[in-house]
């Protein structure tokens, strides 16, 4: 497969490009002032109507950035296929209504000789919580390529150590997928969300996934920003209680910047 085409667009968000831009045109506006140094995020991956928003609040900040950043690692947990280890495609391009992104096969052939990486273009063909994140980063920055990575079965510090040699330089964003707690009613979804962010703020490794369901990420993402002493910032938290669903079971969300300390 050259292309790995749109898997759900018209599902989790429009398939009309039109549509699309309109929608994260207005989401993306105004560019807020913030540092010129922001290294990773940690983003939400459901339904735009859902999480949309929270997403948009942290993309918005990278468009200060979009003549530096060239190369996105986009990192995700496998919601459809079990597989030890992580995943990256054999195929060339990932494709949305807003057009198609390379991927870094220079990077794919470098890590395609660690043992815990799987090239299957099979685990990516349906999985959403790396598709949805493409139309932002579409709209956000000027021409990056991508490495899209899946996680299964693998711990967080073999992950970290996948992201250490390949997430270097200013050009290179690390981006993290993942939502919150899931169908919990809402008060009890907003306690165990504010435990969760505390661990993530205060750089604390031992997320679970019933907590967060791209633990696996974040928990590496930590590992390896508290190495490098980077800043964590909060932007936006809400569930979908507060956003297109009812309160009797929520799913939480949440966005986060991380940055070279000044």
């Amino acid at each position: 497969m050259n292309i790995r085409p749109p898997a759900v667009a018209g599902s989790f968000y429009d398939k009309s490009p039109e549509n699309l831009q309109s929608q994260l045109s207005h989401w993306l506006e105004p560019n807020p002032p913030m540092p010129e140094n922001i290294r990773a995020m940690i983003v939400p991956h459901a339904g735009y109507i859902y999480s949309g928003k929270v997403a948009a609040d942290a993309y918005r900040h990278l468009k200060s950035q979009a003549a530096t950043i060239s190369k996105i690692i986009l990192v995700g947990p496998s919601h459809r296929y079990y597989f030890k280890g992580c995943a990256l495609p054999a195929a060339r391009y990932f494709s949305t209504p807003l057009g198609d992104v390379p991927i870094d096969r220079q990077s794919v052939e470098k890590l395609s000789q660690i043992d815990d990486i799987h090239i299957s273009d099979e685990a990516h063909a349906f999985e959403h919580c790396l598709e949805v994140q493409l139309p932002f980063l579409q709209t956000c920055l000027k021409k990056f390529s991508l490495l899209p990575l899946l996680t299964s079965d693998v711990s967080p510090t073999a992950v970290a150590r996948i992201l250490d040699s390949i997430w270097q330089g200013d050009q290179t964003l690390l981006v993290i997928s993942s939502d919150l707690s899931h169908y919990h009613p809402y008060a009890q979804a907003q306690q165990i969300d504010s435990k969760t962010c505390d661990l993530i703020e205060h750089y604390r490794p031992s997320l679970r996934p019933e907590q967060a369901c791209g633990s696996t990420g974040i928990n590496a993402l930590l590992q390896l920003a508290k190495q490098r002493h980077y800043q964590l910032t909060r932007i936006t938290r809400k569930n979908s209680g507060d956003t297109a669903g009812d309160k009797e079971r929520v799913v939480g969300y949440v966005s986060y910047l991380v940055s070279e300390t000044q």
